[in-house]
């Protein structure tokens, strides 16, 4: 940077002119509402420098940092929902990533509730916040399944060794819940 005069020029410095950062996606894209331990990650280009990463008008805590990759860690919500991500650098802000806050799911039903050790029992898991699903186990065991509305996901049963009463648990970015299924042989024919 340099200044000119009548009496001559001088230099006073460098100036840098920084790139404006681009978000380009977020990992994992939904959380509690009450806030998380989970590391979130943002990536785009230019964000070496970020100042400020914002959830809605929460300050999240910046744990890391590279041009292409930014670790946060969110705050919790009022409420549910979806909120806009922003990122702050010296070059500019960027925007047009979405955060969901949701809330923790329930599970008030497992039907039929129980079923042989062989597995493959299609159970009816009702409940509410169950939308956002990621995983349904059987005594610690993963299942397939199919989310079929905000308060009903349907599972088939693994196989499992042994017979008794285990959790069904939902696990989603809420958090976790749990109903019961009975694992039973069926009479001898």
């Amino acid at each position: 940077m340099t200044v000119t005069t009548p009496g001559g020029t001088g230099t006073l410095g460098s100036f840098y002119y920084m790139p404006v950062p681009a978000l380009t996606g977020i990992s994992p894209a939904a959380g509690p509402v009450s806030g998380s331990d989970q590391e979130i990650v943002l990536t785009g280009r230019n964000l070496a420098g970020a100042i400020d990463v914002y959830f809605g008008t929460t300050r999240a805590v910046i744990q890391r940092v590279s041009d292409t990759q930014i670790t946060v860690r969110a705050a919790g919500a009022p409420a549910p929902g979806g909120v806009a991500v922003t990122v702050t650098t010296s070059g500019g802000r960027a925007d047009g990533l979405t955060y969901t806050y949701v809330d923790q799911s329930t599970i008030t039903g497992v039907s039929p509730s129980a079923g042989p050790p062989t597995g493959g029992t299609v159970v009816t898991i009702t409940g509410t916040g169950l939308t956002h699903t990621e995983q349904v186990t059987f005594h610690g065991i993963p299942a397939s399944f199919a989310v079929i509305s905000d308060t009903t996901v349907t599972a088939t049963s693994p196989p499992s060794a042994t017979e008794g009463t285990f959790d069904v648990t939902v696990t989603g970015p809420g958090g976790t819940s749990s109903g019961s299924f009975t694992y039973v042989s069926g009479p001898a024919i």
